[in-house]
């Protein structure tokens, strides 16, 4: 028993690496969409494209052991999740205020939790539940001078891509022993199809300044954050990857203000200051527990 709680840790240890990694790529899609003057779901699409064909070569490289099969339902549940997360947060983002449809769709960590628990019964901790009350209320500073401005269509919107986003984590979770990364690819594949009118309806105006962020949104913010996510969620538990993911929302200011000079407001600090204590004691308070195991079964 002793020999496999240190074969855990580690095992542990990578998936929280691999998910902050994932999160801190994810937090530079705000300024890069900025710099893409297209149709919103124009850009979801060709960074899909982009991310698909970026990952099918890198699976061409690391193949999945043949021991990784993915059950068709679980292959495309996680496929169908994944892609209308990114639809609805594009189309959340076009239709109400970026604050409502942030702080909507990261409501996630709390259908995770739900959905986790019901699902595949990984029950909350209780340092889970404090972070996730914690994470909210710096969520609401974060953004809460755009609070105002929303839309109840783009609203509801939002909260679904937060629904899609926390049953994600829950399906890759499901598909521990397969190959989560194939279903990703999937969803950029089935994201990709969805925009293929709006490329006919609101043509793209091709040049560099748009075509290099877009090679940087497929291949980096979502190519290999999705490596990433895949391989982390195969590690730790659904609950866990959605609150280290609570890191983006605090980088994405901080990503504008160094390129551009925007200065986030005391609140927008105040509330990543909370964010960022509530993920790492969460974390510490995990560690502690681990290893207070190991001291009682050694």
């Amino acid at each position: 028993m002793r020999r496999r709680c240190n074969i855990l840790k580690p095992f542990r240890l990578r998936g929280q690496h691999a998910i902050i990694c994932c999160a801190i790529l994810w937090s530079t899609s705000g300024l890069f969409i900025k710099l893409v003057n297209w149709h919103p779901i124009v850009i979801a699409g060709m960074r899909s494209l982009t991310a698909a064909v970026f990952m099918l070569i890198v699976r061409g490289f690391f193949p999945p052991k043949k021991s990784q099969k993915n059950p068709p339902g679980l292959l495309w549940a996680g496929a169908l999740v994944y892609s209308f997360t990114m639809l609805a947060f594009v189309t959340a983002n076009k239709l109400t205020a970026s604050a409502n449809a942030i702080v909507l769709h990261y409501s996630a960590p709390i259908w995770a939790a739900l959905l986790g628990w019901f699902l595949i019964k990984e029950k909350p901790r209780r340092e889970h539940w404090g972070a996730l009350v914690m994470i909210l209320g710096g969520l609401f500073l974060l953004f809460k001078d755009g609070l105002k401005s929303g839309n109840l269509l783009g609203d509801v919107i939002a909260m679904f891509s937060g629904i899609f986003f926390g049953a994600h984590s829950v399906v890759l979770r499901m598909m521990k022993d397969g190959n989560p990364r194939d279903s990703m690819i999937l969803g950029h594949g089935i994201n990709f199809i969805i925009a293929i009118p709006f490329l006919f309806l609101f043509p793209p105006d091709v040049n560099p300044g748009s075509v290099l962020p877009i090679l940087f949104l497929g291949i980096f913010q979502i190519g290999c954050a999705s490596l990433l996510f895949a391989y982390g969620t195969s590690r730790i538990s659904a609950i866990q990857v959605m609150i280290i993911t609570m890191i983006e929302p605090v980088l994405s200011p901080l990503w504008v203000f160094l390129a551009i000079g925007e200065k986030p407001s005391s609140s927008t600090l105040i509330g990543g200051l909370i964010i960022i204590v509530a993920v790492a004691g969460s974390s510490i308070i995990g560690k502690r527990r681990e290893l207070s195991v190991r001291q009682t079964l050694s």
